[in-house]
Order: structure tokens, then sequence, then C-alpha cells
């Protein structure tokens, strides 16, 4: 959220000297608005030129379901506006379009009564297709060469339901990396294949960039480019980082897409969406990113922070994997690393000592609970890494052997 820093000198002063000038609804056009606007897009590629403000990043995936239903039902699309392909452990927000899209929590939660869709799957309904994490630690395909194609096959497949039926697809939501799933950077030709597969379906491919976006990769701008520089989404969204914390978000799109919205949705209004103080926020991380160059150091620090990680599966036989790009980093524990046994509890003692006891924070996501999240501020530097590696050995060699791990036992679900 902090994606340049906790305190950012840069963000407070652009923040405090617009709340002593100005600060309204968004009825009334400012500049800080359309310069936001402008840059941003002209850090994606084309033809994604639209920008429509939101406050969260729930609010700017919400907004991107909608945009694809529109232009769905404007290109003449058959049977259901609303079919959806979603991707097993994603989490897009807590609207209630996004907890459709959002498996992670259909999944755990008892919001939605779970019952069999025509896909095969325990979903909302049959508008919905849920199709495997595209993981190559633990899922079905591990070989990195052949594993795209065939977890791409799985979205090919709904498509063809669709189809099958007479039906378009609505869209194809997917995080570029999928943090709540555990940290999962699909494998090269994935996203590639899904795009062309939803497409020919007339689909929209909706690229979430909410944790993943603005560098944190540190290879690419948009985790969407990760690996093929040259894939357009037809819609992507931005979160909290955005605004360093501030409530700003974003939806970018193509005019095309943008128009046909127009001729057919309710018309989008937002009353503090991208309002003069969160648009200065926004304006002063971009300034950062690029002065500062924080996409470098992300992939700089974030390279020799995993090194170090790998280092430690030497000596440390709980390290089951360590995955990740730039400062979008997952350690996956396990008991056994023959049989993958997940290991829960020591990653709830792990995560929690580093907090209460180093004042190091860090999460935990994963089906299995057992996977530590690292998403460090932008601004994270070497002798940072050094410092969080060794308070890491420290609670995994002194703290844990001591620990009482029997009441963090996992309830079964």
């Amino acid at each position: 959220m902090a994606h340049c820093g906790h305190n950012n000198p840069r963000v407070i002063e652009a923040v405090q000297d617009q709340v002593g000038i100005l600060n309204t609804n968004t009825r009334y056009l400012h500049p800080n608005m359309v310069v936001l606007a402008q840059r941003l897009a002209a850090l994606l590629p084309d033809p994604l030129e639209v920008v429509f403000f939101c406050n969260s990043g729930s609010e700017a995936n919400d907004l991107a379901l909608r945009l694809a239903r529109a232009y769905n039902s404007a290109a003449g699309g058959k049977g259901s506006h609303t079919n959806t392909i979603v991707v097993q452990g994603a989490y897009h927000g807590h609207t209630l379009a996004n907890l459709e899209v959002s498996p992670y929590k259909y999944e755990k939660g008892t919001e939605y009564k779970l019952v069999p869709g025509e896909c095969g799957s325990h979903v909302p309904g049959p508008h919905i297709w849920k199709v495997p994490a595209p993981d190559i630690f633990r899922g079905p395909h591990r070989d990195p060469k052949t594993a795209g194609a065939e977890y791409a096959s799985y979205v090919q497949r709904a498509c063809q339901y669709y189809t099958s039926r007479g039906e378009t697809v609505r869209a194809f939501m997917v995080e570029g990396g999928m943090s709540v799933a555990g940290v999962i950077l699909p494998p090269p030709g994935y996203l590639t294949a899904c795009c062309a597969a939803v497409h020919a379906a007339g689909g929209l491919y909706i690229a979430d960039e909410v944790q993943t976006g603005l560098g944190r990769l540190g290879t690419c701008m948009w985790a969407f480019q990760y690996h093929d520089p040259t894939l357009v989404p037809d819609i992507v969204t931005l979160g909290k980082p955005f605004g360093n914390g501030m409530p700003l978000a974003a939806v970018v799109t193509s005019r095309k897409v943008a128009e046909r919205f127009e001729t057919v949705g309710v018309e989008y209004f937002n009353t503090f969406a991208g309002n003069p103080v969160c648009a200065a926020a926004g304006l002063a991380v971009l300034d950062e990113l690029e002065v500062r160059g924080l996409q470098h150091n992300a992939l700089e620090v974030g390279t020799y922070l995993q090194n170090k990680f790998r280092s430690l599966m030497t000596t440390i036989d709980l390290i089951g994997d360590v995955r990740g790009s730039g400062f979008f980093i997952g350690i996956e524990m396990v008991n056994d690393r023959q049989n993958q046994t997940p290991a829960y509890a020591e990653t709830s003692y792990i995560c929690s000592i580093l907090k209460s006891k180093y004042h190091i924070l860090t999460s935990i996501d994963g089906p299995a609970d057992n996977v530590l999240v690292i998403k460090p501020p932008m601004v994270f530097s070497i002798a940072d890494a050094d410092h969080f590696v060794e308070c890491f050995k420290l609670t995994v060699t002194s703290d844990l052997p001591s620990a009482n791990l029997s009441k963090l036992e996992k309830t079964p679900t």
C-alpha cells in the first residue's frame, strides 16, 4: 500500500499543499486529475488511453466488470453477458460483483451457497467458470516449458463450453501476479494464449494490477508484460499503491471499450474518485517512481533478497520454494520437501514473531496458508534486505524451536 515508502516526503508535501489550496468533488474538473490521467495512460501500451478514477481496487474491478458487460452487450454478445472466467484462489474485491469472481472468498467463506455449476466447479453459478491457478510448484502442471500451454487449455476449454452453447464470454479476469493464491506468476505463454482464446469467444481480458502494477515486479512496469512485452489487455485496474495509501484507484481501457460503455451503460460518476488531493498523491507517486528509479530498485534488491533466501534453503529445510520477481516474493514453507507438506503453523508463527519481535511486516497467503508473502515498499534497500533475512534466520533457528505450535493448528475446513 505504501508503494513509495511510509511517510514519503514527496507524497506528504503534495497532499499537504493541495489540502491547503482546494479539495472538491469530481463533478468539477481539476488539472491534477487531467495530468494524472495523461501520465498514467503514457505508462500503458496503446490503445489503453481512457482513464476512469475510483477510490479503491474493489471499485476499479467492479467498474471493469461493468465495462466488459457493456462491451459484450453492445457487440451483440449472445447468452449471458456475465459469463466470466476466473482463477482458483483469486481475489478481486469486496463488492457483490467482485465476490462472484473471487474464488478465494467463496471457497473458504459462507456468503454463497456453493452449488455445482454446469462448468463442473463449485461456483456462484454457471456464468462463472473457475480454472486452476497456474502454479508450477504445487499445481498439476509443473514443467515451466509446457505449463503455460497446459494451464491455458483450461481457459480454452471454458471458452469452448460457452461458445458451444451459442453464448459469448464477458471476460477473463486475472491478476498478473496472484498474491492471495500464494504469489503465483503465470508461466510463459499462459496469458498470451488465454487472451487469444477469450478474444475469439467475444470476451475481454481484464488485467488486475492492484497488487503488482507500477513496477513492483522490477522487470516490467505491469505484471501482464512479465513474459510477453507485446501483450495488451483490454482493461487494466490499479488500486491502493497508486496513491501510496491514499484512496486512489483507476481503470484504464481503450476508446472502443469506453465508447460502447457510454452507449449501453449507466453513466459512471464517482463523487471523490480522483479528487485534487488524492490525484496530487498519485502524481507524487509517479514522480517518485521516475526520479528515484524505483522499478530498477525493485529488480536489483528483490533479486538480491530472493537469492539470500535461496541460499538459506541449504540449511533451513522449512523453506520449500522461493518465487516471485522484484518486490513480489513468496516463501513457501513445508515440513517435508518431497511431499510438500504445508507448514501452516510454522508460517503463522514466523509471520507473528517477525512483526511482534522484529517489527517486520509480512503476510500469509496460499490455499494452505503456508506462503510467507514479502511485498515491501519500493524504496526497500540492500541493508533492509540483509536485516530482514537475519531476523528471519533468528526466528526460525532460535524462536521457532521453543514455540508451542499446537496452539496454531489449522482447523480443517
